[in-house]
């Protein structure tokens, strides 16, 4: 992952990861059969790890404005370990290599099922839980985290996930705010709006 971060996708091969690592270049193909094997187990276990290291926090969130924090803290994370330019580096690179994007989309799918595990739990007893389906929410929630990750450092505006999360934060806290009438005229209005 260090040469993906550092060099960028089109710099790995055998050579430059052999030499980052300090291996022998026969071994990557003993292990792993192909550089493009070596990255899609590097790529599914370094996601597998952060997932891990997130998922009691993911567990422990009862309403939205708690996830939106989560979602924060998350980026910060993945930011400043470099794992939002590995994460650009992979998808730039999955357009023209099956195998990676067949490793990128199964990290990812780490990712989403425990976002999904999580939105299922909060959307249970939430008013809009008769017009959002937690699959469909988390393929949108996931898109647009990713989206703005990789194209907040292009944008002329400064505007960054940060500023969105806190726009998303807001209405989270409506949400979270609501009474149990509330609720209830909300979930009818949206019924209604089916």
């Amino acid at each position: 992952m260090r040469v993906i971060r550092e060099q960028g996708i089109s710099a790995v091969s055998t050579r430059t990861i052999s030499a980052a690592g300090g291996v022998n270049q026969a071994l990557i193909f003993y292990h792993f059969g192909s550089v493009d094997g070596l990255v899609a187990a590097a790529c599914l276990d370094s996601t597998a790890q952060r997932v891990a290291l997130m998922r009691p926090e993911l567990d422990a969130v009862s309403t939205f404005t708690e996830l939106v924090e989560v979602a924060g803290r998350l980026h910060r994370q993945e930011r400043e370990v470099g794992n939002v330019t590995v994460l650009a580096q992979v998808l730039a690179g999955s357009h023209g290599n099956p195998a990676l994007a067949e490793a990128t989309g199964a990290a990812l799918g780490l990712w989403n099922d425990q976002v999904r595990t999580t939105l299922t739990r909060l959307l249970r007893d939430s008013p809009l839980s008769d017009v959002l389906d937690a699959g469909a929410l988390t393929d949108l929630v996931s898109a647009t985290f990713i989206g703005l990750e990789l194209t907040e450092p292009t944008r002329a505006d400064s505007a960054t996930l940060e500023q969105a999360l806190a726009g998303v934060s807001r209405l989270a806290a409506t949400l979270d705010g609501l009474g149990p009438v509330a609720r209830r005229a909300l979930r009818s209005a949206l019924r209604a709006s089916r």
